[in-house]
């Protein structure tokens, strides 16, 4: 746990395995006993039938909840799954301690249909500024560490977003058309272009890993949720990527970013998405 007059790269420097040893439990003790074996009692809606939540969901943030908070006294937990059931409790992102930012299972669509392409994210942050961030994939058996100012790994190894080969197709995944105003819509039509090839997106974080590691150009999302966002921001970031908005701001996980927003394996393939993205606007 934090010790009196520490700083958070004090903490973090003492503590990065912790927090990977409380996410790798959490999974392992109520995420993949699930896996491929959820009843139909264990499946709920939220906002409709593309917006799903499992007992995974909900057990594995109370777990997470109750792990991080243990290791960070006097921080915070904001969790998709507590702010569904108490909407107030996200504004603690915009307060001063420091706060977890947790989504027990992104990509809960693809878990309760089976498939891998999940992960649990987990993100550190105080005053609106990304510290640390964590992103595993269970079913896969894959973890992404980023740092602020001390690069990103996968698995131990560095990673490096590096930039899209010059004359190719840029690939970006991209919000669901059923979750954007008609305002967005036409905004992200603007990728609908020669020289982009855009597609729905699947797992935002996984995505957001793909942008990390170079297999993936660019996302461009529709949404604000800090839990989708945080911790491949971060990610992106310190493998030498970019984030910006519609207006060229970068994407403020304090909320009222211009929207839809780009991260990008660099600087220059952030702007031009953007400024596509402008085009359709």
């Amino acid at each position: 746990m934090i010790e009196d007059n520490e700083t958070i790269d004090e903490f973090l420097a003492r503590h990065v395995s912790d927090v990977e040893e409380a996410i790798r439990k959490a999974a392992a003790a109520e995420i993949m006993p699930r896996f491929r074996q959820l009843g139909a009692h264990e499946v709920d809606e939220k906002n409709g039938p593309h917006d799903l939540v499992t007992d995974a969901d909900r057990k594995a943030e109370l777990y997470l909840t109750e792990a991080l908070a243990a290791l960070l006294p006097g921080s915070v937990v904001v969790g998709e799954e507590a702010v569904h059931a108490n909407p107030l409790s996200y504004e603690a992102i915009q307060g001063d301690a420091p706060v977890w930012i947790v989504d027990p299972v992104d990509g809960t669509r693809q878990f309760v249909h089976g498939e891998p392409g999940f992960c649990t994210l987990v993100a550190l942050a105080q005053g609106g500024v990304l510290r640390a961030s964590w992103t595993y994939a269970p079913a896969l058996d894959r973890l992404a560490v980023a740092i602020r100012g001390q690069g990103a790994t996968l698995d131990g190894e560095p990673l490096r977003a590096g930039s899209p080969d010059p004359g190719r197709d840029l690939d970006i995944a991209t919000s669901h058309p059923d979750y954007t105003t008609e305002e967005q819509k036409a905004a992200l039509l603007g990728l609908w272009t020669d020289g982009v090839a855009p597609r729905a997106c699947g797992s935002a974080g996984l995505e957001y890993l793909a942008v990390a590691e170079g297999r993936l150009d660019a996302v461009a999302f529709s949404w604000e949720a800090a839990w989708d966002h945080a911790a491949g921001l971060l990610l992106v970031e310190e493998a030498g990527g970019a984030h910006l908005t519609l207006t060229g701001e970068p994407f403020r996980i304090t909320g009222g970013n211009a929207l839809p927003f780009t991260a990008a394996r660099d600087a220059a393939t952030a702007r031009r998405v953007v400024g596509l993205l402008s085009d359709g606007a």
